[in-house]
């Protein structure tokens, strides 16, 4: 349950972001890896999306949902 881009050609537009996590999205901080960046539905406990264990493991925190994970020149700034 996990969408990873990693390259700028690939890089996921705003409409793509909503449409791959089904809504408003939010940042989730990954300490076991600063410079990538996951992406997840921000109303994921309120919908009841499912627990996401391999984006969790990732980022060493709780994850629902689908997530986008961008790494490298596929990160947004």
């Amino acid at each position: 349950m996990i969408t990873v881009f990693e390259s700028a050609n690939d890089r996921p537009s705003l409409t793509t972001m909503k449409a791959l996590v089904g809504g408003w999205f939010r940042l989730v901080g990954c300490s076991n890896h600063p410079d990538w960046q996951i992406f997840v539905n921000d109303e994921g406990q309120l919908f009841g999306l499912p627990f996401n264990e391999a984006a969790s493991n990732i980022c060493g925190s709780e994850v629902l949902g689908h997530a986008v994970l961008l790494k490298g020149a596929a990160r947004w700034h």
